[in-house]
């Protein structure tokens, strides 16, 4: 069914460094502009991800690169995302917008590139070094950025996907198990029964590969526990996870990706402030394994026997040592 619009209707779609907001930049974005008459135009930027405060490349987080195939070294020689700004925003002026996920994510991180690139041209106004000319143009381009994201009327396809096709257990348990309600759902018992009812249905109707599965869904509890591939979560809040290495990882907040052992040797009143905070008590029991962890291998590190190797380099800075007294 063609849409009936009033005015365009821009979907649009972004490939990023990363999934943290605050500081992963975009590296792909496609528009598909559809018009009122039904004709449609697209555009494609790559796009350099570009750090302004250091003043520097913005790296790829190798987990988006396994999901994007974008490497780092295929975003050498692209414009920055200040460069190609004002297309954009040209693009987007006359349009409603639609994605999927976009509100979550997409449409977060876009706003967060546009306010970038007013604040880096507001800084180089101020700046009494900058070039007369490198002011102008930073006027130039902030006077291009008068939109507001938050005035735009934003459909979001999966919401709609999700109301129409509801992902609850009743609507697992039509799917599954025969087309019909069961009797009691929101009972704890009914509830329960279907639950088990539904994976049984489940392994009976995914047991051969197909296009979008590599693998069957295995009759194995392991198998089953680890099916979506997503992180496993440390503590039931989801505040802790482990990645591919083994290490916890903090999921939220100002360090979120970043390990929890490295948060407790540069911050280790981090880990105070989480003991104090409004978490879970789980949470904080995770984050107090963790310390004493840490502790522990900290305490061991000193404990240990040196090695040959160490001992040498220890006897060598001594000997470094006393000479320098010896001389002077």
């Amino acid at each position: 069914m063609n849409l009936k619009l009033e005015r365009p209707l821009l979907f649009f779609d972004i490939e990023s460094t990363g999934l943290n907001i605050v500081t992963d930049c975009i590296v792909e974005l496609s528009f598909v502009k559809v018009f009122p008459d039904g004709h449609h135009e697209l555009k494609t930027w790559r796009v350099f991800p570009y750090d302004y405060v250091n003043k520097c490349q913005k790296k790829m987080d190798p987990r988006a690169s396994e999901v994007n195939k974008i490497k780092d070294e295929d975003l050498v020689g692209e414009k920055k995302f200040i460069e190609i700004v004002p297309e954009v925003v040209s693009w987007i002026a006359d349009s409603d917008l639609a994605g999927f996920n976009s509100s979550k994510f997409d449409l977060p991180l876009l706003a967060e590139e546009i306010e970038r690139v007013r604040a880096y041209c507001q800084e180089r106004i101020n700046d009494p070094k900058a070039q007369p000319q490198n002011k102008k143009k930073a006027e130039e381009t902030l006077g291009l950025l008068d939109i507001d994201l938050h005035g735009k009327r934003m459909v979001d396809v999966q919401n709609i996907y999700h109301y129409m096709e509801p992902r609850n257990l009743r609507a697992a348990y039509r799917f599954y198990c025969g087309g019909e309600d069961f009797e009691n759902a929101h009972s704890a018992e009914a509830d329960t029964l279907a639950t088990y009812k539904v994976l049984q249905g489940q392994l009976d109707m995914y047991q051969q590969p197909d296009k979008y599965h590599e693998t069957a869904l295995k009759n194995d509890v392991d198998f089953l526990a680890g099916v979506t591939g997503r992180p496993r979560s440390i503590d039931y809040a989801g505040r802790l996870v482990w990645d591919a290495n083994g290490e916890a990882v903090i999921s939220f907040g100002k360090h979120k990706g970043r390990t929890a052992r490295e948060i407790y040797q540069k911050e280790p009143s981090y880990f105070a402030w989480i003991m104090q905070g409004e978490f879970t008590l789980d949470t904080k029991r995770q984050f107090a394994l963790l310390k004493e962890k840490f502790d522990k291998e900290k305490r061991e590190e000193r404990n240990r026997p040196l090695t040959e190797e160490e001992t040498l380099e220890a006897a060598r800075r001594l000997q470094d040592n006393f000479q320098d007294r010896l001389f002077k």
